[in-house]
């Protein structure tokens, strides 16, 4: 395809931008809405709460599986695609559930977990990945982090927005009614995220916003990393088990904080669903602003590596803080430990995908992303989730999970302190190009 002009390309640029932020609405109102409707589904069908949460398990194995062809996809396509399977999934795993789980009938839990398992997992395995990179792609060095705050920013608006809606239907109308709502939501929101999408930059012959920010040594590899290459430096490895770790923590937060807030702190539904709320209040403005943050740290340190791994350690101590306080119980900590885990929310899932592009970078990005989501997110929400209801269902109190959690934290901020700053793929670069040089 012939080069399109700079303006273009910036029109490009947010265009990415605002599908990203889009997809990754709908992304996060699938998961934050889980942790509302939760109780509701076990009031109505009876259910222990692993057996609900196990559902919640199988979509997020289903994601990760999903994901790791998605980046794929995302390279050879662009994200359009992605979201249009996105748009049908997820909207199947919300309605088809809401038509044919009958609580009482026999069969009402085997179709749950195929229904929202399959249908949700496949369609929330199309948006993580593309949304990513397509803006990884699209903007690099100290540029990344504010474009991808901002996408990011459609993360926290759906669970305040969402739970504001949800509320007053499921209180007077079910949680069937509520999945109803959601279905369509996404739908509307995922087909407008596609319409609006773009391909890489390297389709229209431009290279990505923020490439002047890198110093030479620290710039995307002048070719495409292979699979191979990148999993085996200790780079990925690390990277992966930052994300795992934290993840772990993460999801235990996302499905069991308006149970913890209600069982260990004696609070009605509504109260509690509003404190969980402030995470997602706190988040719209928590998320440009440690987007920005961390493109600063890439420029104080003059380094993209350096400032992302800098980033990837300041992020799960705020995670591990915002815990902390909530096991206090105390409710004026409660909700300074909404900010926390606000700020560590804004810092990590990016942080740590911008740590992998600064590494790895180039045009087989989206595979290696894909292949290192599918590792964390195989394992880390569904052992992070099922960890939370195996707590509560065995001690009867969320706060033996909640010391789980904070283990999590630390043990991801720990492991960030060894992110390397360089691979041995580096010197092979540099050997090549060196070579290439002297023919």
């Amino acid at each position: 395809m012939n080069s399109i002009s700079e303006e273009k390309a910036k029109r490009y640029g947010i265009c990415t931008v605002m599908s990203a932020f889009l997809a990754v609405f709908c992304l996060f109102g699938y998961r934050s809405s889980f942790s509302i409707m939760q109780s509701l589904i076990i009031a109505d069908t009876g259910w222990t709460t692993i057996q609900t949460s196990l559902g919640y398990c199988i979509m997020m194995t289903v994601y990760a599986i999903t994901a790791f062809f998605s980046g794929g996809l995302v390279d050879k396509k662009g994200t359009r695609p992605t979201y249009f399977i996105g748009a049908v999934c997820c909207f199947l795993g919300f309605f088809l559930t809401s038509i044919f789980v009958k609580p009482g009938s026999p069969s009402a839990y085997i179709v749950y977990l195929f229904t929202y398992g399959l249908f949700a997992g496949i369609g929330t395995g199309m948006l993580w990945v593309s949304s990513t990179i397509s803006c990884r792609q699209w903007y690099v060095g100290a540029k990344y982090g504010t474009m991808w705050g901002i996408a990011f920013a459609g993360a926290p608006l759906a669970q305040l927005l969402l739970t504001i809606v949800l509320k007053p239907v499921l209180r007077n109308m079910g949680w069937q009614a509520g999945m109803k709502l959601m279905a369509a939501i996404c739908a509307v929101f995922l087909v407008a995220a596609a319409l609006i999408a773009k391909r890489t930059p390297n389709y229209y012959n431009v290279t990505p916003f923020g490439t002047e920010t890198l110093k030479k040594k620290d710039g995307p590899a002048k070719r495409a990393v292979t699979l191979k290459e990148a999993f085996s430096t200790y780079a990925i490895w690390a990277d992966i088990l930052c994300f795992l770790t934290a993840m772990a923590g993460e999801f235990l937060i996302w499905s069991q904080a308006v149970g913890f807030f209600q069982t260990d702190m004696q609070m009605d539904a509504d109260k509690a669903a509003n404190i969980y709320m402030l995470i997602g209040a706190f988040g719209v403005f928590m998320m440009p602003i440690t987007g920005k943050i961390s493109d600063l740290m890439v420029k104080k340190f003059g380094s993209e590596v350096k400032g992302r791994k800098v980033m990837l350690i300041i992020g799960p101590a705020c995670g591990a803080i915002g815990v902390a306080l909530c096991l206090t119980k105390s409710l004026p900590l409660c909700i300074i430990a909404m900010f926390f885990l606000a700020s560590y929310w804004g810092i990590e899932p990016g942080g740590c995908a911008g740590y992998a592009g600064s590494v790895f970078g180039g045009a087989g990005l989206g595979r290696t992303w894909g292949l290192a989501t599918l590792i964390v997110m195989g394992i880390g929400p569904s052992f992070g989730t099922f960890m939370g209801a195996w707590f509560k269902d065995s001690f009867g109190s969320y706060v033996p999970a909640f010391i789980f959690c904070l283990c999590a934290y630390i043990i991801s901020m720990l492991v960030a302190c060894t992110l390397p700053l360089k691979t041995k793929i580096d010197a092979k670069i540099e050997a090549e190009m060196a070579a290439e040089a002297a023919k």
